[in-house]
């Protein structure tokens, strides 16, 4: 027991200095380590292992809805960087180049990739010459770079993992359709993979990305009230196709201008995980994406017959499960304490005592509830478990949520409840005015995340000028 609490000791708690809590689970979780790359960081395997899970599903409901893969250039030459001034002007700021290629400079130098919409325009204009050529759903797994001044493992580096999706469309109509779908396939995804509720909303037009005509997201709450954007999806409008020249011929025997989206998320999602659900003793991972769901623990395993009949539990709970079992020489309680840290979903304790009556002792992390199981039964209670589990997390994070959503219609009130009840979602009307989107966020901190899909009616008037309101507008403070 003295290394079990040696081990969570270790941890600072969520309560004393939450930055330093989600760093110490990061390092001692083993998901990544920082790197002599100023901003960058070394995912670890088993980091990775969770993002591995995250990208086969997202994958798969991706293919599900007709999109294929493909892989585009890292380096963008400035040439083509500038033909969309506001999406050039957006991205400005974070863009790394190389300006040198070996010893020679470089005529145009070249960005690396921050996102990859004019590389796509580049090839779509190639490609597209036909209505017939429509659409096409194209997505990439890349890394990209953005020159962030402050970062933070998986929330904000300066180099990440991440998909994007990039489609072409002949009419309006599809492309707007595209971008709701996808959204919902984060939402989706989100809620019933992650066990993350979240907000779907579109943002504020000072909050769109640069060169879209809209732009969606999904907001999660994390445990200390502050918001994180867990995807975006965006509708481009004829916008970037006018700017790189993509037309095509019509059915009427026209030429045309197609509509275009593109949707991201990314590795920041275990960022949002290990915010959304861990504690003072470790990561609690959602089942779906857990590179380890049942690890099995052997009690007293120098005794006879323990680690085959271990053994044989393992064997019977792979052909359905990912399990690991445990039969280092490390005792049970430093066992408990690292895949507590680890977040394991569940854990099965098997020792002498059990093997005789026939039984196995699981645990459930998110609550550490313990129950005895036959072991006749033991890869259905597995399966029940993990479902409980997953259940269970998505229960906690929306009490959170609902517990920390304040609806407000004043600044005054704005203020007032924050200094009361600490950091939240804010629900409160708006005008519309991008000065009055400012003026809030001077005021009392927090900024507009998204106009939710579902609205609700709070007031007739803006929280901050008094006027008729035009949405309600959801606000916190963000990662």
């Amino acid at each position: 027991m003295a290394d079990q609490k040696k081990m969570v000791d270790s941890i600072t708690s969520m309560d004393v200095d939450f930055a330093q809590w989600y760093t110490d689970i990061v390092k001692k979780a083993e998901l990544a380590d920082y790197t002599s790359v100023k901003g960058c960081m070394a995912i670890r395997p088993y980091g990775y292992a969770i993002w591995e899970n995250i990208q086969k599903i997202l994958d798969g409901m991706f293919k599900a809805t007709g999109h294929e893969n493909v892989c585009m250039p890292m380096f963008i030459p400035e040439s083509l960087l500038q033909k969309e001034k506001d999406h050039v002007e957006g991205f400005a700021p974070e863009v790394a180049w190389v300006t040198h290629g070996g010893n020679e400079k470089l005529e145009d130098r070249l960005c690396v990739r921050p996102t990859s919409e004019t590389l796509f325009c580049e090839h779509y204009a190639n490609i597209v010459k036909s209505y017939r050529d429509l659409p096409k759903l194209y997505n990439q797994w890349v890394s990209v770079v953005r020159w962030e001044k402050t970062t933070r493992p998986f929330l904000r580096t300066r180099e990440f993992l991440w998909q994007e999706g990039h489609t072409i469309h002949e009419t309006a109509e599809e492309a707007i359709e595209e971008t709701e779908r996808m959204l919902n396939i984060y939402a989706d995804f989100c809620e019933n993979y992650l066990a993350m509720p979240v907000i779907k909303g579109r943002k504020t037009e000072s909050d769109k990305f640069a060169g879209a005509e809209a732009t969606y997201a999904i907001e999660a709450l994390m445990h200390d009230g502050k918001a994180l954007q867990a995807a975006t999806s965006h509708y481009f409008g004829d916008g970037f196709a006018k700017a790189f020249g993509i037309q095509y011929q019509s059915r009427e025997n026209k030429l045309e201008y197609p509509f275009q989206t593109s949707w991201g998320c990314t590795t920041r999602l275990i960022g949002a995980i290990i915010m959304t659900h861990g504690d003072d003793n470790g990561l609690v991972l959602p089942p779906k994406v857990a590179p380890i769901q049942a690890v099995i623990v052997p009690v007293a395993q120098h005794k006879p017959g323990v680690l085959e009949k271990a053994a044989e539990l393992k064997a019977v709970l792979e052909k359905d499960y990912r399990v690991k079992l445990d039969d280092s020489d490390n005792s049970p309680g430093w066992k408990f304490a690292e895949y507590e840290m680890k977040g394991v979903p569940v854990r099965i304790e098997i020792g002498p005592r059990d093997i005789e009556n026939g039984q196995c002792v699981m645990v459930t992390r998110h609550n550490r509830e313990k129950t005895v199981v036959s072991l006749a039964s033991v890869s259905e209670e597995v399966g029940k478990k993990l479902q409980q589990v997953h259940d269970g997390m998505y229960r906690k994070a929306l009490e959170n949520r609902e517990r920390r959503t304040y609806a407000c219609k004043t600044v005054d009130e704005i203020i007032s409840t924050l200094e009361k009840n600490g950091d939240g979602f804010v629900k409160a009307m708006w005008c519309g005015s991008e000065e009055c989107e400012d003026k809030v966020k001077e005021l009392t901190g927090v900024g507009s995340r998204c106009i939710p899909f579902e609205q609700e009616h709070i007031s007739d008037v803006c929280v901050c000028c008094g006027k008729p309101a035009k949405h309600m507008v959801c606000w916190g403070k963000a990662y």
